[in-house]
């Protein structure tokens, strides 16, 4: 069962949901962008959260800083990435070995640009907005292994993907939904069994 945490992070804190399972193995899912409504409840985030639990992994999903209750402001993805690397940290302290991430959208933009800083097993992104945000900075994610777009997805356009994918790391899988935009709208069910089979 999920439980409500307040995570440090510096002078602010993080408001997280965590449910903390029997093993020492969790994952972290990371939301939309903060200033176009993302938040830990975006549905996707939380449908990740359901299935990873009933595979029985820790799960955190968390408000980047200025969302909900956690504290601070927007800090165009820089800040965000220490927003991460103090969850992690906390898992630490709490006896976690292993971490798996999760970003979708901008959740991925943080994925990409903090994984040269943090210790993680495996990641995965969900839509990641390259043809939004400004990904030229990235030049490999080792442990980045899925990743997973809509046919019609015009801030992650498959095409995009491909190339700028296999430049950082040539043993991703890419997965493309056909029909799905960057909501998966009316694809929920495709991104339940991408998710499902992950684990």
């Amino acid at each position: 069962m999920e439980k409500n945490f307040s995570i440090p992070n510096g002078n602010e804190t993080i408001d997280a949901y965590i449910d903390f399972q029997d093993n020492k193995d969790a994952i972290i899912i990371m939301h939309p962008h903060s200033l176009m409504g993302g938040n830990m409840d975006n549905p996707i985030v939380q449908k990740a959260q359901q299935i990873f639990a009933s595979k029985r992994l820790t799960t955190v999903r968390f408000n980047f800083r200025g969302v909900g209750y956690s504290t601070g402001v927007f800090d165009d993805g820089i800040g965000e990435q220490d927003d991460l690397k103090s969850v992690i940290d906390f898992l630490k302290t709490k006896g976690i070995n292993q971490i798996d991430l999760i970003g979708y959208s901008f959740g991925s933009w943080v994925l990409a640009h903090a994984a040269e800083n943090i210790a993680y097993h495996r990641a995965m992104m969900i839509s990641p907005p390259v043809a939004f945000m400004d990904f030229s900075k990235i030049q490999t994610i080792n442990n980045l292994k899925h990743v997973v777009v809509g046919s019609k997805d015009e801030f992650a356009p498959p095409d995009i993907i491909e190339d700028i994918v296999e430049q950082w790391n040539s043993d991703v899988r890419i997965e493309i939904i056909t029909g799905a935009d960057h909501f998966f709208s009316f694809h929920m069910n495709d991104i339940e069994n991408v998710l499902s089979n992950w684990v």
